[in-house]
């Protein structure tokens, strides 16, 4: 995702409202169930502390901090002052916050058994970096646990809004931002990556999860304003409830009008410092 000029800017900006409609709808509509099966796969008691990447509103920190033995360090890492500010303020607990980007993580070598990031990695822009970055910090053995949305085609959902946006700002490549999330994917890029960062013993299982909000304009609410794209379509002149209407109405189609049922696919990725 580029970050410069106005557009970037914005894009870069989790700020003001933006946590809120994300934790609120975007988080029990998807981050929950698969931060659950992404949580479910690391051990009570790794062989050291625990690292999270990207930790967003902290729905998975908690889940972390609840899977693990109470006397393990837990340190959840984020890039977004907002983001992390709210974590804090919503989850706390046995938890260390800490601003941190994920290419250039704030922590000496070998200091951590083992890394988790919840749906982080596909907005890192340096992804190799991030994986040596991993590496450096885990120690020989250690496991490194992501989860990346397994593509477009096998998540229908994500693509009515595009479809929508493309449409009334035909030619406005910000437009297309909504697809980024779901376009790291393939398996032999992963697995070549994480082999030349020094990891070894992958395994990339997809992973389909039963959603459902309460209905489909919550769900084009959490699209919009959970993201920045609503503060897009508002700088190009747009009414963010307009499109949200159009937007809920292309998923109801897609999933139901109440409640909003879909089936999401991940892909989820473990693998062990070498």
């Amino acid at each position: 995702m580029s970050h410069g000029g106005p557009s970037g800017e914005v894009m870069a900006n989790f700020g003001g409202s933006i946590p809120e409609y994300y934790d609120s709808i975007m988080g029990p509509a998807q981050f929950e169930p698969y931060g659950a099966d992404l949580v479910r796969r690391l051990p009570e008691k790794p062989d050291g502390e625990v690292l999270e990447v990207a930790c967003g509103t902290g729905r998975v920190s908690r889940q972390l901090r609840e899977r693990l033995a109470p006397a393990v360090r837990l340190v959840a890492t984020d890039i977004s002052d907002a983001m992390l500010e709210y974590a804090r303020r919503k989850v706390g607990g046995a938890i260390e916050w800490r601003k941190a980007d994920a290419a250039a993580l704030p922590f000496g070598g070998a200091s951590f058994g083992a890394a988790v990031c919840a749906f982080g990695v596909m907005f890192v822009p340096d992804k190799a970096a991030a994986f040596r970055e991993a590496r450096r910090v885990l120690r020989e053995g250690g496991v490194l646990l992501f989860n990346v949305w397994d593509g477009l085609e096998n998540n229908p959902h994500a693509r009515v809004a595009e479809q929508v946006l493309t449409g009334m700002f035909p030619g406005d490549p910000a437009m297309k931002t909504g697809s980024m999330p779901y376009l790291f994917n393939d398996r032999e890029a992963i697995a070549g990556m994480l082999d030349a960062a020094r990891f070894g013993r992958v395994r990339m299982d997809p992973v389909r999860l039963a959603c459902s909000t309460p209905s489909a304009r919550d769900f084009a609410t959490g699209q919009l304003r959970g993201t920045p794209r609503g503060q897009l379509i508002e700088q190009r002149g747009g009414k963010v409830d307009a499109v949200i209407d159009e937007v809920a109405q292309g998923l109801a189609r897609l999933g139901g009008e109440r409640p909003f049922r879909y089936t999401p696919q991940a892909l989820v990725v473990e693998a062990r410092a070498l």
